[in-house]
């Protein structure tokens, strides 16, 4: 009976979504953050985790295949837009699936653990390219962003609710023991965004809208107690400053900010600054990494211990490195997918967000309205942001912290083309009648 009800639901979606595209579109961004998950039962795949299937995953596949179904029957829609990331995401999967076959084929990766990682990989490509391909006018590109948007204040809220528990707060729908650190990195991605909308328009009512979208993010935000994300603010606040047009109003606040520090740090919760407090504070009997007469503690020196093993693991395959789960488990982003790709899928994966920062910036410069300038600012702050959180986490391989990454990325890398598009052609400068003669 439920297997029927899914299918019919299935079946809805597809036709739903065959007529009118955008629809599918809200739904997969109301799912990012949304949608329960659903455990395999049976053991583990990699890295002691099984196998889980969200709501999401089957809503994005049911959602593409109708996308694809529907520019099928209508050649003129084409398959894939042309975008300044088609090459380096290309080179990208291609050196992640050709490090883990190779893994394969020398016993590394073992199971379906591999290709089911790689898979999630390429599934939050899937939501960049549905958006690139079905973005028609700026108001409806402004529509999804609202719905992303409001997204975050549904999940911020609930996640306000698990304050009181005295536990770290964590995203709907993640489980028993939830994930803090992803929680953390989206907020800290659209808290970004929201922040750049804020300080680059020129409209009051958006400006404190976006403000109280930042305000009413932060608290959960505070609560994950991710000392990653917490990290990730500084770089982010350190992009909006150098790229805005506001930069003297960011560069005051930021010192004053920097003045006041003592009072500031006061009023931040005790379990916030407890929680900061304890990166510095060893345990007996735990391994220990210190840096001169300061030591840390046992989870930051256990991602740092991963991070040498890691180095240790690349000398013995440089190229392509282990395979997708071929190595130890390790909470960093870029020690993991150097050993785990080689020096082949690191330079991949730079070159990916080299050219993801490129064309952030170049919208940024090319865009005239205020507000989708901000957009613009506050995705590349919002990247710079995640770059430092990405130091004691996967962060660009968490589905609920690229899915929405990637969404913003499409708007944002589409959004001068739609401009230019609706932009009012120049009129003709008649003539002087006395020229006739001249």
């Amino acid at each position: 009976m439920d297997s029927a009800l899914v299918l019919a639901a299935a079946l809805a979606v597809f036709l739903v979504v065959f007529v009118k595209t955008e629809i599918g579109l809200y739904l997969v961004i109301f799912s990012m953050l949304l949608s329960p998950q659903f455990g395999s039962g049976g053991g583990t795949i990699a890295e002691g985790r099984r196998i889980l299937v969200r709501s999401e995953d089957v809503l994005l596949l049911v959602v593409a295949f109708s996308w694809l179904a529907k520019t099928a029957v209508n050649k003129e829609l084409g398959l894939a837009v042309k975008t300044p990331l088609n090459r380096p995401i290309l080179a990208y999967v291609a050196a992640t699936a050709i490090a883990t076959l190779i893994g394969y084929a020398t016993g590394t990766v073992a199971g379906v653990g591999g290709l089911f990682y790689v898979l999630k990989y390429v599934e939050y490509f899937i939501v960049y390219y549905m958006v690139v391909n079905n973005l028609v006018d700026r108001r409806q590109a402004w529509r999804l962003v609202t719905a992303a948007f409001l997204t975050a204040v549904i999940v911020s809220l609930i996640g306000m609710t698990q304050i009181p528990s005295g536990q770290r707060v964590s995203a709907p729908f993640e489980g028993k023991d939830g994930e803090p650190n992803t929680f953390g990195g989206y907020l800290l991605l659209l808290m970004a965004v929201a922040g750049g909308i804020a300080l680059e328009t020129a409209r009051l009512r958006i400006r404190a809208l976006c403000l109280g979208l930042v305000g009413l993010m932060s608290i959960p935000f505070m609560f994950t107690l991710s000392r990653t994300a917490y990290v990730g603010v500084i770089p982010a606040l350190v992009a909006m400053t150098v790229l805005s047009s506001r930069r003297r109003v960011m560069v005051a606040a930021l010192a004053v900010a920097l003045v006041a520090s003592p009072l500031v740090m006061t009023l931040f919760p005790g379990t916030v600054m407890k929680r900061v407090r304890y990166t510095f504070e060893p345990e007996r009997g735990q391994p220990t990494i210190r840096v001169g007469a300061v030591g840390f503690d046992p989870s930051t020196s256990a991602r740092l211990i991963s991070i040498k093993q890691a180095f240790e693991g690349f000398t013995q395959r440089p190229i392509f490195g282990y395979g997708v789960t071929g190595f130890a488990f390790m909470d960093q982003q870029f020690a993991r997918t150097l050993v785990e790709t080689g020096i082949v899928g690191l330079a991949a994966f730079l070159g990916l967000l080299w050219a993801l920062l490129k064309a952030g910036v170049g919208s940024l410069r090319a865009l005239r309205d205020p507000e989708e300038r901000g957009l613009a600012l506050g995705f590349v702050a919002g990247t710079v942001g995640l770059l430092g959180h990405a130091l004691g986490a996967n962060t660009f391989i968490i589905v609920r912290i690229m899915e929405p990454f990637w969404f913003f990325a499409a708007i944002v890398i589409v959004l001068p083309g739609l401009a230019a598009a609706e932009a009012p052609a120049p009129r003709a400068i008649p003539a002087h009648p006395l020229r006739r003669f001249a």
